[in-house]
């Protein structure tokens, strides 16, 4: 789900007033689109399931599929990656906790996988346990109104909590930027690789991959303990 989160109805780190605003009006914006559009990938801001499933692919490269694992989904919306799972790892068992903010993401989540082993979600923003591996699809790339210092703060303090929680490591994406010729959409992120390679490397202690050449514009890091 590209959106980024936190506890819901809870203060920012460090108190912040102004980063819980942020983030109660990026709820708000998800929810409106998972109750206008329902468990599809525009529920969830993207414009159709073959992308959708494109980024899973690669945001899934580290996990063998032949061996259980089990997984955090930071951001996971109506849990999209569930069903992506169960056809590309079929036969193997993973163990899958789905994670977001919006209520109406997790009652749309826990509705439509209700049978399903194995599986849970949680209301928040942070997992609530330790993974082998952890992804997070989109919940960079809608910034909305904020300045862009204070959204790259968020992803900062995200990537950590992503590697605190992940034994081996996690995948996250990032919009690539436009060429100057093109007018992209304020609201949007967009990043040079470069930048959150070094986080992850300097700040985090993390060996690093980059995917990006898989028919997008964006990009999609890999991250090892």
């Amino acid at each position: 789900m590209p959106v980024l989160a936190t506890e819901a109805g809870g203060a920012a780190q460090g108190g912040d007033a102004d980063v819980a605003a942020l983030r109660a009006q990026t709820e708000r914006y998800y929810t409106a689109q998972v109750l206008r559009h329902g468990a599809t990938p525009l529920g969830v801001a993207w414009p159709d399931q073959l992308t959708q499933e494109l980024r899973f692919v690669q945001l899934l490269r580290p996990c063998d599929p032949l061996r259980p694992f089990t997984l955090n989904d930071l951001g996971c919306g109506y849990g999209a990656l569930v069903g992506f799972l169960d056809r590309r790892h079929r036969g193997n068992k993973v163990d899958y906790l789905g994670i977001d903010l919006s209520q109406a993401m997790i009652e749309q989540a826990r509705q439509l996988w209700r049978t399903r082993q194995g599986t849970a979600f949680h209301l928040g923003g942070h997992s609530p346990r330790i993974a082998d591996f952890s992804v997070a699809s989109g919940i960079f790339n809608v910034r909305l109104d904020a300045a862009g210092a204070r959204w790259e703060q968020l992803i900062q303090d995200t990537l950590s909590e992503l590697a605190r929680t992940s034994k081996r490591g996690f995948a996250v994406n990032f919009l690539k930027p436009l060429p100057p010729e093109m007018d992209g959409a304020r609201e949007l992120y967009r990043t040079a690789a470069d930048r959150w390679m070094r986080f992850c490397r300097e700040q985090l202690g993390m060996k690093v991959s980059l995917l990006d050449a898989y028919g997008m514009r964006e990009f999609t890091l890999h991250a090892l303990h």
